[in-house]
């Protein structure tokens, strides 16, 4: 099977990673604040290998992912999710369940490695990324998905990104996670609205297919919107400097996104086909702008 290296990274799903490298990356932007003002030490090498770790995960969660839905039949020719490389019979299933099952081995190592440099508390950590990485399909197909992308895309990324930069575990840094897990969220929500119709078909659940589509498209903007409105109130509350409302610059693609959202329709999937990838470039500027507030906030 002569395949191309663009073909195989395309399976992988790569315009889906600011949902793993963002909250690593802010966890590393917040560490380098708190050195600053508190003199923390910070293992900078640490935290870009745990940022790597995630993206090694979360690829592999989507070609197990992709495996999964083509076995039980819910990636289809005629449906819109997951990277094409199975319903278009470019891989085989069994040359994509071992891709994912060695990216997951790859993320595993890096992260016994991290292990053995900084503490026990990375083992938890570590053991829910791996059961939730390669689990997340039954979960998902029980309407649990929306759930476990939030807690490992937000409070434990962050969480084990931070512990392993400084050898301790800060549980605020929580709060910090909960905005940039609301809107990874939507992620996975606009791709799941947009299959409700194709995955019902498949005899599965999904959220979206559990609040409807006229609760899905309240859900899309309940999180898109609490994602700012969390930032807002660690500012009032003293948590983060003023000066973290620089997200409010990205609002404007929340507003594009949440339009687009409200176009969807059960039988007309291709009206939302591209929010995924659009609600993900969300995550990334918003993101982006938090890290940067840190490192602004040093100055003021």
């Amino acid at each position: 099977m002569n395949i191309s290296f663009k073909n195989w990274l395309i399976a992988t799903r790569p315009w889906s990673f600011p949902a793993s490298a963002m909250p690593a990356l802010v966890a590393i932007s917040y560490a380098f604040y708190l050195q600053q003002l508190q003199g923390l030490t910070v293992n900078y090498l640490y935290g870009v290998l745990a940022l790597l770790g995630a993206v090694f995960f979360q690829a592999s969660g989507n070609l197990i992912g992709d495996y999964f839905d083509y076995k039980y039949k819910v990636d289809r020719k005629e449906s819109f999710g997951s990277s094409r490389m199975l319903v278009d019979e470019v891989f085989t299933p069994k040359a994509i369940f071992i891709f994912g099952i060695t990216l997951l081995a790859v993320g595993v190592l890096l992260g016994l490695f991290l292990f053995s440099q900084t503490g026990n508390d990375l083992l938890w950590i570590g053991a829910i990324g791996v059961l939730g990485t390669y689990f997340y399909y039954k979960l998902k197909f029980m309407a649990l998905g929306d759930l476990l992308i939030f807690i490992i895309y937000g409070p434990l990324i962050v969480l084990g990104t931070f512990f392993v930069l400084t050898s301790k575990l800060d549980w605020t840094v929580l709060l910090l996670a909960t905005p940039i897990g609301f809107l990874v969220v939507n992620i996975l929500h606009a791709n799941n609205t947009r299959d409700i119709y194709h995955d019902g078909q498949a005899n599965i659940k999904t959220q979206a297919m559990l609040i409807g589509l006229k609760g899905s498209k309240i859900q899309y903007s309940l999180l898109g919107f609490g994602a700012y409105g969390a930032v807002i109130l660690l500012v009032v509350f003293g948590i983060l400097h003023p000066i973290s409302l620089l997200v409010l610059l990205s609002l404007p693609l929340l507003l594009k996104n949440s339009k687009q959202m409200q176009t969807a329709e059960i039988e007309k999937p291709e009206n939302i086909k591209d929010l995924d990838g659009e609600s993900a470039k969300l995550v990334m500027a918003f993101s982006v702008l938090l890290a940067v507030s840190f490192f602004l906030a040093v100055l003021f």
